[in-house]
Order: C-alpha cells, then structure tokens, then sequence
C-alpha cells in the first residue's frame, strides 16, 4: 500500500489549504484514516481521523477550522484547513490503519504512511 500526500505549501495567516492524500490499492474504503503533523524539534501530533464509516474525530487544536473527509471512489482522503494560524506550520503526513482501534490518535495504530507535504504559513 503506498499513499501520496500533495497540497502543501505557503499560505498567509488566515488563509485556506487542501492536502490530498491517495492511497493505492482495493482495500481504501476499509481503512481508518489520519493526518499527522510534525514540526522541527516536536513529536508528531494527531491532527485528524477518519474512520471507514465517516465518523470524523479532531485535535482540539484544530477543531472547527480542519475537515478531514474522504473519497472511497477516487481512494483519497482530504484535509481543508481554514484559518490557518503559524502555529499550523508542519510538516502533515497521511496514514492508513487496517483495524478498528480506541485510539486513533496515536501514530502506532497506523500501519501505513505517506510522506510528508509541508505546510508554512506565514504571520
């Protein structure tokens, strides 16, 4: 399974952004989705997960600007960040569980990852 992140970039504070994520193979409208940040010298942070079902879960950090969603026809998973802050400034990665779990938060319940699309923004 191989996911590919884009969307990334440089955007002014207050301005919008939309990551994609495609995922390759049959099994996408099974799997749990995330997107994860991480910026220099932190720990990778949740941001986002979308379950198989659509139930959607954030980081209180973005809740109410980020909407994550998903496409199971084009086996892609977005992310809309609106009033983007600096503190926004990451790098996002996208990741893909193939089980149920409690958390979903935590980066070790995702079995596959995309790499990174950074995201800056601009004070």
């Amino acid at each position: 399974v191989q996911l590919q992140a884009s969307g990334g970039g440089l955007v002014q504070a207050g301005g919008s952004l939309r990551l994609s994520c495609a995922v390759s193979g049959r099994a996408f409208s099974t799997y749990g989705m995330g997107w994860f940040r991480q910026a220099p010298g932190k720990e990778r942070e949740f941001v986002a997960s979308i379950r198989w079902n659509s139930n959607t879960y954030y980081a209180d950090s973005v809740k109410g600007r980020f909407t994550i969603s998903r496409d199971n026809a084009k086996n892609t998973v977005y992310l809309q960040m609106n009033s983007l802050k600096p503190e926004d400034t990451a790098a996002y990665y996208c990741a893909a569980r193939r089980t149920l779990v409690v958390d979903i938060a935590t980066p070790k319940a995702y079995d596959y990852w995309g790499q990174g699309t950074q995201v800056t923004v601009s004070s």
